[in-house]
């Protein structure tokens, strides 16, 4: 009977000197002064987000810079390795794991323009002709060229374009690519 109490106290002191000893310990040291930055995500980006995970994006694409010296990505120029900060504000946290397409962590600095990614998602073979992307048609609208005055088309290669006609973003469209630009790594404020 007293070896058991001895090795009951002996598993309770080893949990209460490592709970002590890595959370509580730490906490201590941490400067008071010190306030975590307050982030504030708006409705496009939140949707936009909402719209990536819908529609499967992160089963191609990665959204996890690996630091340097564990693969390619600094050398292939995706920008500074990933931070827990990076993925803040939006759920799920979605990291992904297959990078059958680019990681798109910092695709907002590679790909500024709201036009790239608009061509990009309605047909990736006109950027690549050798993509495997698939194209995302129901995010956009084919109207005559004369619907919607004042509004302009995306501008297709030739190979894509449907004479007498116009092809306009959708509010969806025009969500998910403000997401995919607000991944941008240089924002973040992190280096």
């Amino acid at each position: 009977m007293m070896r058991n109490t001895i090795l009951l106290f002996g598993i309770i002191a080893t949990f209460a000197i490592a709970m002590f000893g890595l959370t509580i310990l730490p906490k201590m040291f941490i400067d008071e002064g010190v306030k975590e930055p307050t982030y504030f995500t708006p409705f496009e980006v939140t949707e936009g987000h909402r719209i990536f995970v819908r529609e499967g994006c992160i089963y191609c694409h990665s959204k996890q810079v690996r630091a340097e010296g564990f693969g390619a990505d600094f050398e292939r120029g995706w920008g500074r390795a990933s931070v827990a900060t990076d993925y803040r504000n939006l759920l799920p946290h979605n990291l992904g794991t297959m990078r059958t397409g680019p990681d798109l962590a910092n695709i907002g600095a590679r790909q500024p323009g709201r036009d790239w990614h608009y061509l990009n998602l309605y047909q990736p073979r006109a950027i690549n002709e050798h993509s495997i992307m698939p194209p995302f048609p129901w995010l956009f609208e084919v109207v005559s060229e004369d619907a919607r005055p004042g509004r302009e088309g995306l501008r297709l290669p030739e190979a894509y374009r449907i004479p007498g006609m116009k092809v306009l973003p959708t509010d969806e469209a025009r969500y998910l690519v403000t997401y995919l630009i607000s991944l941008d790594q240089q924002i973040a404020g992190v280096d």
